[in-house]
Protein backbone atom coordinates (compact mmCIF):
# COMPACT_ATOMS: atom_id res chain seq x y z
CA UNK A 1 0.00 0.00 0.00
CA UNK A 2 3.02 2.31 0.19
CA UNK A 3 2.79 4.41 -2.97
CA UNK A 4 4.89 7.30 -1.70
CA UNK A 5 8.09 7.34 0.31
CA UNK A 6 7.57 6.82 4.04
CA UNK A 7 9.10 10.20 4.87
CA UNK A 8 6.61 11.93 2.59
CA UNK A 9 3.73 9.98 4.13
CA UNK A 10 4.97 10.95 7.59
CA UNK A 11 5.08 14.59 6.46
CA UNK A 12 1.49 14.37 5.18
CA UNK A 13 0.29 12.89 8.45
CA UNK A 14 2.17 15.51 10.49
CA UNK A 15 0.34 18.18 8.51
CA UNK A 16 -3.07 16.56 8.95
CA UNK A 17 -5.20 17.25 12.03
CA UNK A 18 -3.97 14.81 14.65
CA UNK A 19 -5.79 11.63 15.61
CA UNK A 20 -7.55 11.92 18.93
CA UNK A 21 -7.08 9.37 21.76
CA UNK A 22 -10.07 7.24 20.68
CA UNK A 23 -8.75 6.73 17.14
CA UNK A 24 -5.23 6.08 18.42
CA UNK A 25 -6.68 3.50 20.81
CA UNK A 26 -8.60 1.77 18.00
CA UNK A 27 -5.45 1.66 15.89
CA UNK A 28 -3.38 0.16 18.73
CA UNK A 29 -6.03 -2.41 19.62
CA UNK A 30 -6.52 -3.41 15.99
CA UNK A 31 -2.82 -3.99 15.41
CA UNK A 32 -2.49 -5.86 18.70
CA UNK A 33 -5.54 -8.12 18.52
CA UNK A 34 -7.03 -8.37 15.02
CA UNK A 35 -5.93 -10.28 11.94
CA UNK A 36 -4.90 -8.23 8.90
CA UNK A 37 -4.66 -4.89 10.76
CA UNK A 38 -3.57 -3.12 7.59
CA UNK A 39 -7.24 -3.20 6.59
CA UNK A 40 -7.71 -0.30 9.02
CA UNK A 41 -8.33 3.00 7.22
CA UNK A 42 -5.77 4.86 9.31
CA UNK A 43 -5.04 8.49 9.97
CA UNK A 44 -4.78 10.04 6.49
CA UNK A 45 -7.72 8.20 4.93
CA UNK A 46 -9.83 8.52 8.06
CA UNK A 47 -9.43 12.29 8.11
CA UNK A 48 -10.14 12.41 4.37
CA UNK A 49 -13.43 10.60 4.95
CA UNK A 50 -14.35 12.91 7.83
CA UNK A 51 -13.59 16.00 5.74
CA UNK A 52 -15.62 14.70 2.79
CA UNK A 53 -18.62 14.16 5.06
CA UNK A 54 -18.28 17.66 6.49
CA UNK A 55 -18.02 19.16 3.00
CA UNK A 56 -20.85 17.13 1.44
CA UNK A 57 -23.17 17.22 4.47
CA UNK A 58 -24.92 13.89 3.80
CA UNK A 59 -27.94 12.95 5.89
CA UNK A 60 -27.55 9.17 5.53
CA UNK A 61 -24.32 7.24 4.96
CA UNK A 62 -24.08 3.53 4.24
CA UNK A 63 -20.77 1.85 5.06
CA UNK A 64 -20.26 -1.67 3.70
CA UNK A 65 -17.48 -3.17 5.81
CA UNK A 66 -17.13 -1.87 9.39
CA UNK A 67 -13.97 -3.80 10.35
CA UNK A 68 -12.95 -2.31 13.74
CA UNK A 69 -14.91 0.93 13.36
CA UNK A 70 -12.15 3.45 12.63
CA UNK A 71 -13.62 4.73 9.35
CA UNK A 72 -17.15 4.62 10.76
CA UNK A 73 -16.21 6.89 13.66
CA UNK A 74 -14.45 9.28 11.28
CA UNK A 75 -17.53 9.55 9.07
CA UNK A 76 -19.95 9.77 12.00
CA UNK A 77 -17.93 12.70 13.34
CA UNK A 78 -18.51 14.56 10.11
CA UNK A 79 -22.28 14.08 10.22
CA UNK A 80 -24.70 16.72 11.44
CA UNK A 81 -26.63 16.09 14.65
CA UNK A 82 -29.49 14.42 12.77
CA UNK A 83 -27.24 12.48 10.40
CA UNK A 84 -27.13 8.70 10.39
CA UNK A 85 -24.43 6.14 9.58
CA UNK A 86 -25.55 2.59 8.78
CA UNK A 87 -22.51 0.34 8.93
CA UNK A 88 -22.59 -3.35 7.98
CA UNK A 89 -20.13 -6.15 8.68
CA UNK A 90 -20.28 -9.92 8.47
CA UNK A 91 -17.71 -10.62 11.21
CA UNK A 92 -19.60 -11.19 14.45
CA UNK A 93 -16.35 -12.02 16.30
CA UNK A 94 -15.45 -8.32 16.30
CA UNK A 95 -18.90 -7.08 17.30
CA UNK A 96 -18.27 -6.65 21.02
CA UNK A 97 -14.98 -4.81 20.43
CA UNK A 98 -16.45 -2.53 17.79
CA UNK A 99 -19.55 -1.67 19.83
CA UNK A 100 -17.21 -0.77 22.68
CA UNK A 101 -15.27 1.60 20.42
CA UNK A 102 -18.50 3.20 19.19
CA UNK A 103 -19.69 3.71 22.76
CA UNK A 104 -16.38 5.30 23.78
CA UNK A 105 -16.57 7.67 20.82
CA UNK A 106 -19.87 9.11 22.09
CA UNK A 107 -21.33 8.71 18.60
CA UNK A 108 -23.46 5.60 19.05
CA UNK A 109 -26.63 7.71 18.69
CA UNK A 110 -25.64 8.39 15.07
CA UNK A 111 -24.56 4.82 14.26
CA UNK A 112 -26.68 1.85 13.23
CA UNK A 113 -24.24 -1.08 13.38
CA UNK A 114 -25.60 -4.30 11.86
CA UNK A 115 -23.99 -7.73 11.65
CA UNK A 116 -24.76 -9.96 8.69
CA UNK A 117 -24.32 -10.38 4.94
CA UNK A 118 -24.55 -6.95 3.33
CA UNK A 119 -26.03 -8.48 0.16
CA UNK A 120 -29.00 -9.60 2.26
CA UNK A 121 -29.24 -6.52 4.50
CA UNK A 122 -29.05 -3.75 1.90
CA UNK A 123 -32.34 -4.63 0.13
CA UNK A 124 -34.10 -4.49 3.52
CA UNK A 125 -32.87 -0.97 4.36
CA UNK A 126 -35.37 1.83 4.01
CA UNK A 127 -34.80 5.00 1.99
CA UNK A 128 -31.94 6.32 -0.11
CA UNK A 129 -28.36 7.24 0.71
CA UNK A 130 -26.35 10.42 0.29
CA UNK A 131 -23.01 8.67 0.65
CA UNK A 132 -21.83 5.06 0.44
CA UNK A 133 -18.41 3.72 1.43
CA UNK A 134 -17.60 0.27 0.04
CA UNK A 135 -14.75 -1.39 1.93
CA UNK A 136 -15.67 -5.07 2.27
CA UNK A 137 -14.89 -8.29 0.36
CA UNK A 138 -13.57 -7.36 -3.06
CA UNK A 139 -15.36 -10.27 -4.75
CA UNK A 140 -18.68 -8.45 -4.25
CA UNK A 141 -17.66 -4.87 -5.05
CA UNK A 142 -19.66 -4.87 -8.28
CA UNK A 143 -22.62 -6.56 -6.58
CA UNK A 144 -22.61 -3.93 -3.83
CA UNK A 145 -22.45 -1.15 -6.39
CA UNK A 146 -25.35 -2.62 -8.36
CA UNK A 147 -27.43 -2.80 -5.18
CA UNK A 148 -26.88 0.81 -4.13
CA UNK A 149 -26.25 2.95 -7.21
CA UNK A 150 -29.91 3.63 -7.96
CA UNK A 151 -30.54 4.36 -4.28
CA UNK A 152 -27.94 7.12 -4.06
CA UNK A 153 -29.50 10.56 -4.29
CA UNK A 154 -28.38 12.91 -7.09
CA UNK A 155 -25.22 14.66 -5.96
CA UNK A 156 -24.45 11.83 -3.55
CA UNK A 157 -21.14 9.98 -3.64
CA UNK A 158 -20.04 6.36 -3.74
CA UNK A 159 -16.57 5.68 -2.37
CA UNK A 160 -14.67 2.42 -2.81
CA UNK A 161 -11.44 1.54 -1.03
CA UNK A 162 -8.44 -0.52 -2.24
CA UNK A 163 -8.98 0.28 -5.91
CA UNK A 164 -5.23 0.42 -6.60
CA UNK A 165 -4.81 -3.01 -5.05
CA UNK A 166 -1.21 -2.49 -3.90
CA UNK A 167 -0.29 -1.34 -7.41
CA UNK A 168 -1.43 -4.55 -9.10
CA UNK A 169 -3.90 -2.60 -11.28
CA UNK A 170 -0.98 -1.55 -13.47
CA UNK A 171 -0.65 -4.66 -15.63
CA UNK A 172 2.03 -5.32 -18.21
CA UNK A 173 0.60 -6.08 -21.64
CA UNK A 174 0.01 -9.79 -22.13
CA UNK A 175 0.48 -10.62 -18.45
CA UNK A 176 -2.23 -12.62 -16.68
CA UNK A 177 -3.78 -11.21 -13.53
CA UNK A 178 -5.09 -13.03 -10.49
CA UNK A 179 -8.81 -13.24 -9.72
CA UNK A 180 -8.89 -10.47 -7.09
CA UNK A 181 -6.95 -8.05 -9.28
CA UNK A 182 -9.33 -8.71 -12.16
CA UNK A 183 -12.28 -7.87 -9.92
CA UNK A 184 -10.74 -4.51 -8.99
CA UNK A 185 -9.89 -3.80 -12.64
CA UNK A 186 -13.48 -4.63 -13.62
CA UNK A 187 -14.85 -2.39 -10.88
CA UNK A 188 -12.69 0.56 -11.89
CA UNK A 189 -13.60 0.09 -15.55
CA UNK A 190 -17.30 -0.12 -14.69
CA UNK A 191 -17.18 3.18 -12.77
CA UNK A 192 -15.22 4.85 -15.56
CA UNK A 193 -17.84 3.79 -18.12
CA UNK A 194 -20.99 4.37 -16.02
CA UNK A 195 -22.87 7.40 -17.43
CA UNK A 196 -24.74 7.81 -14.13
CA UNK A 197 -21.65 9.09 -12.33
CA UNK A 198 -18.59 11.30 -12.64
CA UNK A 199 -15.51 10.00 -10.90
CA UNK A 200 -11.97 10.55 -9.68
CA UNK A 201 -9.52 7.92 -8.43
CA UNK A 202 -7.49 9.30 -5.53
CA UNK A 203 -4.09 7.72 -4.72
CA UNK A 204 -4.75 7.84 -0.98
CA UNK A 205 -3.55 4.78 0.95
CA UNK A 206 -4.51 1.86 -1.35
CA UNK A 207 -6.59 3.96 -3.72
CA UNK A 208 -9.99 5.58 -3.14
CA UNK A 209 -12.49 5.77 -6.02
CA UNK A 210 -14.94 8.64 -5.62
CA UNK A 211 -17.99 8.54 -7.90
CA UNK A 212 -20.56 11.36 -7.76
CA UNK A 213 -24.11 10.51 -8.80
CA UNK A 214 -25.35 12.78 -11.57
Amino acid sequence: MEFIAQDLLDYCEKHTTEEDPILKHIQRETFAKVLMPRMLSGHLQGKTLEMLVKLLNPKTILEIGTYTGYSGICMARGLGEKGKLITLDINDELESMVRGFFEKSGLMYKIDYQIGNALDIIPSLQGNFDMVFIDADKANYINYYDLIVDRVNPGGVILADNVLWSGKVVVEEGKKVDKDTKIILDYNRMIQEDPRVENVLLPIRDGLMLARKL
